[in-house]
């Protein structure tokens, strides 16, 4: 098959690979669709991943060509979206079903092989099968769709209250698109390009609840939107000091803090930024990954349903496709950023 392996950092090719072998319990997925994350890109080019050669991709989706067992014969040609953490089963998290807190996991992509080639092996467990509303390049969005419900879900925000997303890559307009589809009216974001706000404005944001980072003083301008208050919840999706200070400046007394960003370095709290934390009562949650248990209650089932129903389209925020072949320009165009992006899809075959 072909496939992007990666042999060690900034190594990172296309070439044919050997077609990979399910194992008891596992099922070959023929790769349908596959979209780059922006955890891939330190991963590729600076931080390397945990054993080589390796191939990336964890947000994929796809059509079920082989299974090992007979009792997994119900997904032969089955249409699927993948849930790329696997968990062990057994440690404490696991025996709770919280396997997004699992303390042994592994991971399709970046602990063992993932979705940027032709087909992959895959657990049985973590497939969800998709009506046949949702198309391929849908459902490879659903990995970071179901972040970003389950972060709006673990804060438990009211209709009411007054929100602030910071920084609108996919989470955070993704996040943006859930807390619209769920009737919170006043939501507040913080961005620093053209396309964050063109598609910030198509999901139903109106320009005047959009601040430019680049160009706008940030703290003026919440105290100006919450009337001096600040938000009731400040949903951080960037991972940088910055942006954690601001979230704990511009909350109200008594809000809460989700962060969500990955962290690009260390982070440290000031003795006044931690003071403010204590005397105004703040709830800080941090979250990293989604629930997915085959209840439709988790945050995978949350995501498909408003997604069959047409509730949301996270194809807005596709700004660049390529075939599998031409995959490698959308990680120059992230790694180089040499023109605004907003998620980049590749289409490995339909």
């Amino acid at each position: 098959m072909k496939a992007f392996v990666l042999h060690q950092i900034g190594d990172f090719r296309l070439e044919n690979a050997a077609d990979p072998k399910p194992k008891e319990g596992e099922t070959l997925v023929e790769v349908k669709a596959t979209g780059i994350c922006g955890s891939d890109i330190p991963r590729i080019y600076q931080s390397g991943t945990y054993s080589y050669p390796l191939i990336p991709g964890h947000e994929f989706s796809g059509v079920v060509r082989e299974t090992k067992a007979a009792t997994d014969s119900r997904w032969l040609d089955k249409r699927v979206g993948v849930f790329p953490l696997i968990p062990c089963r057994r440690c404490a998290p696991c025996l709770k079903s919280q396997y997004e807190m699992c303390r042994n996991y592994s991971y399709l992509g970046s602990r063992r092989n993932g979705g940027f080639a032709q087909y992959v092996a895959v657990p049985t467990d973590n497939l969800i099968e998709l009506p046949e509303s949702v198309n391929f390049t849908e459902a490879a969005m659903l990995e970071p769709m179901a972040v970003a419900v389950h972060a709006m879900r673990r804060v438990k925000i009211n209709p009411s209250d007054t929100a602030v997303v910071c920084g609108l890559g996919t989470i955070g307009l993704l996040l943006l698109m859930f807390l619209i589809e769920s009737g919170v009216s006043k939501i507040f974001a913080l961005g620093n390009k053209e396309f964050q706000r063109q598609t910030a404005k198509k999901l139903g944001l109106p320009d005047g609840f959009y601040c430019d980072v680049r160009n706008q003083d940030v703290e003026k301008w919440i105290q100006a939107q919450t009337n001096g208050l600040g938000a009731d919840v400040f949903f951080e999706c960037v991972g940088k000091n910055e942006t954690l200070c601001q979230a704990v400046e511009f909350t109200a007394p008594g809000g809460k803090v989700m962060l969500i960003g990955n962290p690009h370095a260390h982070m440290a709290l000031e003795k006044q930024i931690y003071w403010k934390i204590l005397r105004n009562q703040l709830t800080i949650a941090g979250t990293w990954n989604s629930s997915f248990t085959h209840d439709p209650k988790d945050d995978w089932h949350y995501a498909l349903d408003r997604l069959s129903q047409k509730r949301i389209s996270p194809t807005e925020l596709i700004s660049h496709t390529f075939p599998l072949e031409e995959l490698e320009q959308g990680f120059r165009i992230m790694r180089d950023k040499t023109e605004d992006y907003g998620k980049i899809m590749g289409i490995v075959s339909y």
